[in-house]
């Protein structure tokens, strides 16, 4: 998978969460998802499982506690899936 396509993938995943519709236009590697996107903590969690879903990957707290941005999910889903 493509840096771009994981992106797109998680730009699907989290765009119904999304309170900032500008920051999410131009969302790249470094968007957070509570600062930039203004995701509140509740959805990240909904973000964190629907993840799990379309990557059919486990996440345990450390990975949850660590996603806060897009660089995060991607490097945490990109080792999930080596595993």
């Amino acid at each position: 998978m493509t840096k771009d396509d994981l992106i797109s993938r998680l730009k699907t995943i989290v765009a119904p969460y999304v309170q900032d519709e500008e920051a999410f236009k131009s969302l790249t590697e470094d968007t957070d998802f509570v600062k930039d996107l203004k995701i509140n903590s509740a959805n990240l969690v909904d973000i964190i499982l629907d993840i799990e879903d379309e990557f059919d990957i486990r996440l345990e707290n450390e990975d949850m506690e660590q996603m806060l941005d897009v660089k995060s999910a991607m490097t945490i889903v990109t080792a999930k899936l080596k595993e």
